[in-house]
This record gives C-alpha cells, sequence and structure tokens, in this order.
C-alpha cells in the first residue's frame, strides 16, 4: 500500500549539500508514513551516482535538465501523486520526530490545506531562520514577515511562539501540503524563478479556502542563504519584482492599483538609499525589478475578488519609524 506522504528534495548539483543533510533526513523521518525522494534537476556533477551508492532506499526522480526550483517541484509531484507532499530543501537537517506531529494535524484539521514546522538556524540552534521562522504573515502593503523575524531582525528562541498558529504563508524550505490543493491551485509559478513563490502559492490556497498552519511541535534546523547573499544585486532585483507580481497577481481590482503605487512609493525610497550609499548595482537591480514586472504583468488577467490584505500592520513604519522589533510588539 502506497504511503500517504512523500519528502521531496530538489537536488540540482548538490552533491556535497546531500552528503551532509541527507543522512539527518533519513535518521528522523518515520518510514511507515513516509517516502524520502530526490528529484534531480538534471544534474551534471557526481549527485545521481553518489545517491545510489550511498543511499541506496532513498528514491529518485530523474528530470531530463534543470526546470528550476517552481518548475522541478511540479514535475516531481506530478509523477509521485501521495496524498501528502513535503518540499523540504536540500540545506535541512530535521530534528527527531519532525513529521509526525504536521501529518497529524493535517489528518485531523480538514480545512487546512498546508503546514510547516518551527524554522530555526542550522548554525545556530536557538535562533529563528529568516525563511519561515515560526510562520509566515503578510502585511497591509503586501511585506512578508514571520513568527520571530521582522526583515533581518531575527529573535532567540524561547518557546515564545511555540503555539499552533494560522498563518498566512508557510514557508518553501519545509512545506507540507494537500497534494490535490497544490495542483488545483496550479503549484507554483515558474515565472517566479525564485523567492516568494511559496507565498504565492500560499494566497491561492488561502484564495480557494483553505487555512494554513504553523506547527511549532515539528522543528527542522536550515542552513539557508545558500545560493545568494542577501546584498547580491540578483537577489534585489528577485524580491522586489516578485513582491510585485504577488500583489499583481492576488489582488482584486478594487485595491491592486492603490497598493501597487504605494508600493512604488516604498521602492522609491529603498532605491533612494542605495544611490546615497553609492550602492548603484543594487539600485539598478531594483529598476530592472519595476520594469520587468511590468512586462510580466500582462501574462497575469485574471485577478480574484476577494482581498486577503489585513489592515495592520503596517511593517515598514513599525520597525523603521517605531522601532518595533518583535512579531509580539505588532498588532494584529
Amino acid at each position: 500500500m502506497k504511503k500517504p506522504v512523500a519528502v521531496i528534495i530538489l537536488n540540482w548539483n548538490g552533491e556535497e549539500m546531500l552528503r551532509t543533510f541527507l543522512p539527518a533526513v533519513i535518521q528522523t523521518t518515520p518510514t511507515d508514513i513516509a517516502d524520502i525522494i530526490v528529484a534531480d534537476n538534471g544534474s551534471s556533477d557526481g549527485s545521481l551516482a553518489m545517491l545510489e551508492k550511498a543511499f541506496p532506499d532513498v528514491k529518485i526522480i530523474k528530470l531530463d535538465k534543470n526546470y528550476g526550483f517552481a518548475e522541478g517541484y511540479n514535475r516531481a509531484i506530478a509523477a509521485t501523486r501521495y496524498k501528502y507532499t513535503v518540499l523540504l530543501n536540500s540545506d535541512v537537517a530535521p530534528a527527531p520526530d519532525w513529521l509526525r506531529p504536521m501529518y497529524g494535524y493535517l489528518e485531523e484539521h480538514d480545512d487546512t490545506a498546508a503546514v510547516q514546522p518551527k524554522i530555526l538556524s542550522y548554525n545556530s540552534k536557538d535562533t529563528f531562520e529568516y525563511a519561515g521562522a515560526s510562520g509566515g504573515y503578510i502585511d497591509c502593503n503586501g511585506y512578508p514577515y514571520c513568527r520571530g523575524r521582522l526583515f533581518d531582525t531575527l529573535e532567540k528562541d524561547n518557546g515564545q511562539y511555540d503555539t499552533v498558529a494560522s498563518v498566512f504563508w508557510a514557508t518553501g524550505a519545509a512545506l507540507m501540503v494537500r497534494t490535490e490543493v497544490y495542483e488545483a491551485a496550479g503549484g507554483l509559478d515558474p515565472e517566479f524563478f525564485a523567492h516568494m513563490e511559496e507565498i504565492d502559492l500560499c494566497w491561492r490556497i488561502k484564495l480557494a479556502g483553505h487555512d494554513i498552519a504553523a506547527i511549532p511541535s515539528s522543528t527542522v534546523y536550515h542552513l539557508g542563504g545558500g545560493t545568494l547573499p542577501a546584498s547580491n544585486p540578483r537577489k534585489t532585483y528577485l524580491n522586489f519584482r516578485n513582491n510585485l507580481l504577488l500583489l499583481h497577481k492576488n489582488l482584486p481590482d478594487s485595491c491592486r492599483r492603490r497598493r501597487l503605487v504605494i508600493r512604488r512609493l516604498y521602492d522609491t525610497l529603498a532605491w533612494s538609499k542605495y544611490i546615497l550609499t553609492l550602492d548603484f548595482a543594487n539600485a539598478g537591480a531594483i529598476l530592472r525589478a519595476h520594469r520587468d514586472f511590468r512586462k510580466m504583468a500582462k501574462n497575469y488577467r485574471s485577478h480574484p475578488d476577494i482581498n486577503l490584505l489585513p489592515s495592520h500592520p503596517n511593517i515598514i513604519l513599525d520597525y523603521f519609524l517605531h522601532k518595533k522589533r518583535y512579531f509580539n510588539q505588532l498588532k494584529h
């Protein structure tokens, strides 16, 4: 009988990452409910040979080329079709008993379509990790933040966010989702390429009437920051462009234009800061992000009728003007 859960790790030329993190995934994943699957995005290093030799019990999906994060997962999920799918980054080391709390929650809550564990830093295990912390939220202007992380401020984990919470988005570093809901929502959008594609997916899942939850009794340790440092202009470009796409795709006509105008004003301030600090590479990245957003926006002509943006908080004002650095200081 097919097990209910597929834990899918997407790999592209990540032989050393798999050597480092896959043993922890194997050790902590209950074999009675889950299969571990590596979906290989056309790697040209020794990943496949290493997997077959060192981890013979791990299932492998061989994609014919590098489809990127979003489309790679879409193809892997279409080829597996378990009841639940866990999208697990290759740089994640789960803690013992990490999967059962999330699995049990989804089994008991039919209205919940996706969950995430508590994400702690692999290098500083008492600190929340940037990509998801203890559950993701979005502010009135579409800026994402987390329980445990506002912008670059990462809180220590003192158990302050150990309660189960309904959240706006769950991190793609360790996202467990009902496969049928994932596919009904259209999966991850390949046009995003990287950054915020899971927020876009979660927004569509919530528009379809499903809940998303953070389950802190499940814990994983995420290395994070694997490909691009925060100051990299490519990362700046993707974050600014994709955040605009996020709003354009998922807001109704009644408020979309106003929110995008407000975001343009905030982005102009960010651009000015880079100019004043002579960081012309990142300033240029913001201009390219807005240019390419305008081109890409034409491809998204269908918009929802429901506005899921909250009326508060405004984390730009809270963080930079009112000096609120912690999630618990915000008004929700």
